[in-house]
């Protein structure tokens, strides 16, 4: 689907609004802390390894609406502290092209890479400034796609900050096709998950498990207790996914506790 101005257009749910408002309030709250480093000599980027064509229109609607590189751009921008770079990233050229096309026609700049996350974060990371301050939106459509080698890369940057979407509905759904096979999607997004997590009990139990086990593997990287917001969704009140905030440092935790929705703390099962 192509939009007005010809470039490639997402469909995406409802719920995607959430989503971006979390972005978009965590870019606000965070920008006293990112004029530190743009001011200073270090620099403040932002990294979308998932960054879609930049442009959606919402499910059965013809609502449109930007995607998450043009929301944390244009976030930082009005805020008075632009990001001093932005790196775009996704499996699919099409949308990376549409994305910073879009960008550049709201006055950003940003650097592209196309393919799987697991290899474009590690071209990007080669480009960023290892004292710098980073924010990474890690917003994936299914497990699968984010494999835990991106969180270790991106967990050498001494100031980087992640927001991660994982999808509640992908793990419920195909909690029992993934356990089946010995390198699937769950152990790419989890490794040595097995060890530790068992079969044996309810299914809303061993999701949970999953889950508590890949945030401790995080922990194991120097990152902070992971903070949780689950969002439903806004009809039927079904369990859609979790926003995770990880960072190496409490400050960025204290942010999220700010802007989160207090009620979604917690809620694993």
């Amino acid at each position: 689907m192509l939009d007005d101005d010809g470039l490639l257009l997402n469909e995406v749910g409802p719920w995607v609004k959430e989503k971006h408002e979390r972005l978009r309030k965590y870019i606000d709250i965070t920008r006293a802390t990112r004029r530190k480093w743009v001011d200073g000599s270090g620099d403040a980027t932002y990294v979308d390894l998932f960054c879609g064509a930049g442009r959606a229109v919402i499910r059965g609607t013809r609502q449109k609406i930007d995607g998450s590189p043009l929301v944390a751009f244009k976030t930082a921008r009005d805020g008075g502290v632009p990001f001093s770079e932005i790196h775009i990233a996704d499996a699919s050229e099409e949308s990376c092209q549409a994305a910073e096309r879009r960008l550049a026609n709201a006055g950003g700049t940003a650097k592209i890479e196309v393919g799987n996350a697991d290899t474009t974060v590690v071209r990007i990371a080669g480009k960023l400034n290892p004292y710098g301050l980073h924010f990474a939106f890690l917003d994936p459509y299914k497990l699968e796609n984010l494999p835990f080698s991106v969180i270790q890369t991106l967990a050498g940057f001494k100031h980087i900050d992640l927001l991660v979407h994982v999808s509640v509905h992908d793990l419920q759904r195909n909690l029992d096709i993934y356990s089946i096979s010995q390198d699937g999607p769950l152990d790419r997004f989890a490794p040595g998950w097995r060890k530790s997590v068992s079969l044996k009990q309810s299914k809303s139990a061993t999701r949970a498990a999953y889950i508590d086990y890949w945030a401790t593997e995080m922990e194991k990287l120097g990152f902070a207790p992971a903070r949780y917001e689950l969002v439903r969704g806004p009809t039927k009140n079904q369990r859609l996914y979790w926003l995770v905030m990880v960072s190496h440092h409490k400050l960025a935790q204290e942010f999220w506790d700010k802007i989160r929705n207090v009620s979604g703390q917690g809620e694993l099962l």
